[in-house]
């Protein structure tokens, strides 16, 4: 009896050690998302995207960053539950975010909620040029720009995002690991 409450007492122990783990790790994974964006990114954006209003643009690019992190982390994380916690990580650290303005945070999230949805949309349309380039014009409408944006204009946007997708996705692979892909044994004949 004594055993097995021990044996019962470990494994609560050790569930309880994996949770905390893999909670700092979801949280070291969203600081990186917190990353401020680049000053040439920003004042690129703002030249060509939110005419002239730098704090758009560096709004714009933060919530992109943002919700491409949790994106990456629904869709490459090894296991359902990395996105909840990066999840609850991220809602966390925009209630903790002096950038936010006092009063504002419930905008903030529908703001980056509605990014959210559109990004993950962009990602899956795979029409024409493909998802980057859907991306790239996903964040120009949100800067403002609706049309007329010239095809280098939509190309540079499309790089600016994909390299917040290829640094999330090696952020979450430093944090969580990544998969081991094993190759096939080979028959001997």
């Amino acid at each position: 009896m004594a055993g097995r409450i021990g044996s019962q007492l470990n494994s609560l122990l050790q569930g309880w050690r994996t949770t905390r783990s893999d909670r700092a790790r979801a949280r070291a994974y969203v600081t990186t998302l917190f990353a401020e964006p680049s000053p040439d990114d920003t004042a690129w954006l703002a030249e060509h995207g939110t005419r002239g209003d730098v704090d758009h643009a560096l709004w714009e690019l933060r919530y992109a960053r943002r919700a491409l992190g949790l994106i990456v982390a629904q869709r490459d994380a090894l296991n359902d539950q990395t996105a909840s916690l990066v999840a609850r990580a991220l809602a966390a650290a925009l209630g903790r975010d002096r950038s936010v303005a006092a009063g504002k945070l419930r905008v903030s999230e529908q703001q980056l909620n509605t990014r959210l949805r559109a990004y993950a949309d962009a990602l899956g349309n795979r029409a024409g040029a493909g998802s980057a380039w859907h991306l790239g014009r996903t964040l120009l409408r949100f800067a403002g720009r609706v049309e007329g944006t010239p095809p280098e204009g939509v190309s540079r946007a499309s790089d600016i995002l994909t390299n917040y997708l290829a640094d999330a996705n090696e952020a979450l692979r430093e944090q969580f690991g990544g998969a081991e892909l094993v190759e096939p044994a080979t028959r001997e004949r």
